[in-house]
């Protein structure tokens, strides 16, 4: 029996035409991977999907009907009927636990973990890398710590590093930094663990998001690489998801 990969969209209306579009497409072709799902929407549909399927043994497709669409590929009628030869990439998400009153809350983030102040005064955190710390007091407006695939997201507009899909690292970049001014963040193993101390958690609350997932009023952040998880994701080949970053960091060097 035939076997077709599950398509699912947001509720765009673009996004509803292309499902139809590519429904009538591999309906034409033998796809050998019964277990593709093929998700059409902008990086947010994207990671939405990618977290609530986390513990299935999945590919995934992105097609996008958003604006930007990094995680996504292009709609290509080509590019659907070669799925077989797509390249496949791997990546390991964020862990975050965050404490807060009387609570313990874990969430997982493909892209990034965001630390942010609350209030209208600045946070003071303090930022330890396994047992040493990264920094003793950071007085910004928060800090974000970011994958590579997430690296060309918020994290590049904090002005934080692009890093390559497989080296191995992570990036530690303050937000808006008032003292020390010239911290300008970290670049650290993937095996690391980063903890972030909230230093004055009464008068300077701040909040912890693991992507698009937030607790507020956090005293203590805990990050670290989930490796157990596998999140296994399939691009055309003529722009894979290793080529838009490179890019981005060609762009960044002009």
């Amino acid at each position: 029996m035939k076997k077709f990969p599950i398509i699912i969209s947001d509720k765009n209306k673009y996004s509803l035409i292309l499902r139809t579009k590519v429904k009538k497409i591999i309906e034409k072709f033998t796809i050998t991977k019964s277990n593709l799902i093929i998700v059409i929407g902008g990086d947010g549909f994207m990671l939405q999907t990618l977290k609530s399927n986390k513990n299935k043994l999945s590919i995934f497709y992105g097609i996008n009907s958003g604006s930007y669409g990094f995680l996504m590929n292009k709609f290509s009628e080509k590019a659907l009927r070669n799925l077989s030869n797509a390249k496949k990439v791997s990546i390991s998400p964020l862990e975050m636990t965050v404490s807060s009153k009387n609570k313990i809350q874990k969430s997982l983030a493909i892209n990034e973990v965001s630390i942010l102040r609350q209030s209208r005064q600045t946070a003071n955190l303090s930022i330890k890398c396994n047992a040493n710390y990264l920094i003793k007091k950071l007085v910004s407006d928060g800090v974000l710590v970011s994958t590579p695939a997430g690296s060309t997201a918020y994290n590049f507009s904090v002005k934080g590093p692009i890093l390559s899909l497989n080296s191995k690292k992570i990036s530690v970049a303050p937000i808006s930094a008032f003292r020390p001014r010239g911290w300008r963040g970290k670049i650290i193993s993937d095996k690391s663990k980063i903890t972030i101390f909230n230093l004055d958690y009464k008068k300077r609350p701040i909040s912890a998001v693991a992507d698009n997932f937030e607790v507020r009023n956090a005293k203590k952040i805990t990050i670290k690489i989930k490796n157990k998880i596998k999140i296994n994701l399939l691009y055309d080949k003529r722009i894979s998801l290793q080529k838009k970053i490179l890019m981005e960091q060609l762009r960044k060097s002009r």
